[in-house]
């Protein structure tokens, strides 16, 4: 029983050394690049006349010359988050070899 329990772990573990590593890429793919210009994003109304604040977190797409491609909002208050997505596609982040996958967050407080 204990050569099988052998055998087994070992046809595991090779199981596993030829999985792909997708995990691994994934993380290679987002990068953390300097932000050039910082746009601030507009107080909605709204939210001013509600005293809301906080973060809302943003996912931006950065082409290799540092322009914003796309912007997806991952969370934060839905009043708030418009003006934030509205503020990164204005940002510029450092020139790179390629694309990547920033992630960011803006903070909202009433002044």
């Amino acid at each position: 029983m204990g050569s099988r329990a052998g055998v087994l772990l070992l046809a595991f573990v090779t199981f596993l050394s030829v999985l792909p590593k997708s995990s691994t890429a994934q993380q290679q793919a987002v990068a953390v690049r300097r932000i050039t210009l910082h746009v601030a994003p507009a107080y909605p109304a709204l939210a001013h006349s509600l005293a809301l604040q906080g973060i809302v977190k943003v996912s931006a797409v950065v082409a290799a010359d540092g322009s914003v491609k796309s912007v997806d909002v991952k969370g934060g208050h839905p009043v708030l988050a418009q003006a934030a997505a509205n503020a990164v596609r204005q940002w510029k982040w450092e020139v790179a070899a390629r694309e990547s996958h920033e992630q960011v967050e803006v903070k909202f407080s009433p002044e």
